[in-house]
């Protein structure tokens, strides 16, 4: 597993993408309108690893989970099981792959994504 990007709910978008790019050095990689459901953009530093930033209506802002990618998430998923990692979601089929949720000790989510 890498880390792939970590996830921030911001209250508006356009400040945040200001503050990353202005401030932070990042570039917009990809930028995705959800309608009613929000808006996600996600940025680039140096690096492999991004930041994702959502607006939505449904989450308080900060930071939301960290995200990692795997090759297999069935077997990932089994074998976190079998060493007793806490899954919050099972795997669930989106837009760009495969996600599952799972917990930290301290209740910090980790988001686990397999690519198509």
């Amino acid at each position: 597993m890498k880390v792939k990007y970590a996830t921030i709910i911001v209250k508006d978008m356009d400040e945040s993408i200001k503050f990353y790019r202005e401030v932070m050095g990042f570039e917009i990689d990809s930028q995705y309108d959800l309608g009613k459901a929000g808006k996600i953009t996600l940025l680039k530093g140096e690096g492999e690893t991004m930041v994702e930033i959502i607006q939505n209506p449904v989450d308080e802002p900060g930071l939301f989970s960290i995200g990692m990618d795997v090759e297999d998430l069935e077997t990932t998923i089994k074998e976190l099981k079998a060493k007793g990692a806490k899954v919050t979601m099972e795997p669930f089929p989106i837009t760009v792959g495969i996600l599952a949720f799972i917990e930290d000790p301290n209740g910090a989510r980790i988001a686990l994504i397999q690519h198509y």
